[in-house]
């Protein structure tokens, strides 16, 4: 009898637990298909709105940058790689490095390299002054980057203020003449006499090998118009009036020469000394 009753309270108890596991299962199944739906509406939103995103993260090149494309996929992909972001061991990534960099490198005919060195070499550039325009604009509106602005980079400069600016600021590598001069691990800070206006500004602003970046917040574009003022009208005019400029590399050519005369005039009064005495 005891047997029958604990059947029929187990029966009763299970019959009870059913409901509730069903309305279980459909809350259950109830909010995986409401995931599901969500998922699918962001995917679609996703779907919607993505190739607008895109087409603002790529705008189209201008004329000048689909030129200055050309260029780069026939002279520069080699070792800068077909979106310019770099190949290890050949060249560095040109994202961000802006028009100036290119200005500076290529127009100065530092770029394209023939070979691997401790600096690249000025030479006489492979691109025109319109073609360097246009791989500068590919490069800027590839990745941004500093620019050279446009027309005359000395309007209003100062030459005295220019000189004081060339002085703290350039003369430590450049030599107080511009001519230049050695650097460690087989650099050199280069002769400021074949350098143009826009060069010597991208310089400036791209800080090419070993030369630091002397941006806007570091030298304002006043003080940049004053220093290459400075270069251009004063250091390659001067006369030397002195006479022979040694190259203009500073005082220890200056010292040296003056050590080797001085060394032989003594040597040779010694001698003439002795052989009168």
């Amino acid at each position: 009898m005891t047997s029958d009753n604990d059947r029929r309270r187990g029966l009763l108890a299970r019959l009870r637990g059913r409901p509730v596991a069903r309305s279980r299962g459909r809350r259950r199944l109830g909010a995986a298909v409401r995931l599901f739906a969500a998922l699918m509406l962001a995917g679609g939103a996703y779907t919607v709105f993505a190739p607008g995103v895109q087409a603002q993260d790529n705008p189209p090149l201008t004329a000048a940058g689909n030129e200055g494309k050309a260029l780069f996929d026939v002279s520069c992909v080699t070792c800068h790689g077909r979106n310019a972001q770099g190949i290890e061991g050949r060249g560095p990534s040109l994202i961000g490095v802006g028009s100036a960099s290119v200005e500076f490198q290529v127009g100065s005919g530092r770029m394209p390299m023939a070979r691997q060195e401790a600096q690249a070499m000025r030479k006489p550039p492979v691109f025109t002054d319109e073609q360097v325009r246009q791989l500068g604009q590919y490069i800027q509106e590839l990745g941004g980057g500093p620019q050279v602005p446009g027309g005359d980079l000395r309007e209003g400069a100062n030459l005295s203020t220019g000189g004081e600016l060339f002085r703290i600021n350039c003369s430590q590598c450049h030599a107080f003449g511009g001519g230049g001069g050695a650097l460690s691990s087989g650099k050199y800070a280069p002769s400021l006499a074949p350098a143009s206006d826009r060069q010597i500004y991208a310089a400036m602003l791209s800080g090419p090998q070993n030369m630091p970046v002397f941006g806007d917040n570091q030298i304002t574009p006043e003080e940049k118009a004053d220093i290459i003022a400075y270069i251009q009208e004063t250091l390659k005019h001067d006369g030397d009036p002195g006479g022979f400029n040694l190259g203009r590399y500073g005082p220890s050519t200056e010292g040296l020469a003056i050590f080797l005369v001085g060394i032989v005039a003594l040597v040779f009064a010694s001698l003439w000394i002795a052989g009168k005495s």
